[in-house]
């Protein structure tokens, strides 16, 4: 989510950053960490890293696909927030989810920007993102079991936010996965698996449009603008098939796919250090 030095920056090709944008949608908002592929990827087929700044920017087309995707259930959010207001009905339901996704985005915004003028961008190393993707696996697996899944989308406040909101900051640190901390947690909640996906993917809304035009705006650069943008509409793409494909496979599965899928994704990079086929 945030730049490197222009210094260290390699801008890929057209078909390399169509090639990206399809790891970023694919990824993004299945809870296997799309940052963690788009810098594993690149250095299985020998390309350089792209930066965070990069991968932070055409996250911007997997906001596009969730805004398009969940289009009408945002206008009725914010039509029935906006009447919950003017009646000062501040227990209506979509007023609650509304305030909920608000406030929920102010973790992740705070301890960014703390990371971004203190360090400047969080490890990107290999191993942090091994032991990110397990470790996270591991939470995963636990709330998976501890979880009733008992609640609906209707049951949604703003302390559910709050929650949510503070696991979301886990994903600041590279393999962590945004989806993955706020599934993770929504499951700690008693959230149905659909449920916590989807208001996962609300949640996400502010974050991923505030990370993307924060590196647009602050690493803007000419050469970079036809791959940010051929990279953009790929992840756009990718990223509003795998949203139907995550809601319509949580609604008769359970999450143990990518909880196993987590654990030799991990184990398979730290292989790949110790036997020299991938740099740190």
């Amino acid at each position: 989510m945030f730049s490197l030095l222009f210094a260290d920056i390699w801008y890929p090709n057209w078909w390399q950053a169509l090639i990206l944008g399809m790891v970023q949608g694919l990824t993004e908002f299945i809870p296997i960490s799309s940052t963690a592929h788009l810098r594993v990827f690149p250095a299985l087929v020998g390309w350089p890293d792209a930066g965070a700044s990069f991968t932070a920017v055409i996250q911007l087309g997997s906001l596009v696909a969730v805004l398009l995707y969940f289009a009408a259930d945002l206008q009725h959010l914010s039509l029935s927030a906006w009447y919950a207001w003017q009646k000062r009905d501040f227990e209506q339901e979509s007023w609650r989810l509304l305030i909920g996704i608000l406030v929920g985005t102010v973790p992740i915004v705070v301890a960014g920007l703390a990371i971004k003028l203190i360090w400047g961008s969080p490890p990107r190393q290999l191993w942090v993102i091994a032991a990110a993707a397990i470790g996270l696996a591991l939470l995963l697996a636990w709330a998976e079991q501890a979880g009733k899944r008992q609640r609906d989308v209707h049951s949604l406040g703003i302390w559910d936010g709050i929650w949510v909101g503070l696991a979301q900051t886990l994903a600041l640190i590279p393999g962590v996965s945004r989806s993955g901390c706020t599934i993770t947690a929504g499951l700690f909640l008693n959230l149905q698996r659909s449920v916590a996906a989807r208001y996962s993917f609300l949640l996400g809304i502010p974050a991923l449009f505030l990370a993307g035009v924060l590196e647009f705006v602050s690493d803007f650069r000419p050469e970079a603008l036809l791959p940010q943008g051929l990279g953009t509409l790929s992840a756009f793409v990718f990223s509003y098939l795998s949203i139907d494909w995550l809601l319509k496979f949580l609604q008769r599965s359970s999450t143990w796919l990518f909880i196993v899928y987590r654990i030799l994704f991990g184990l398979f990079i730290l292989l790949g250090l110790a036997l020299g086929f991938l740099k740190p």
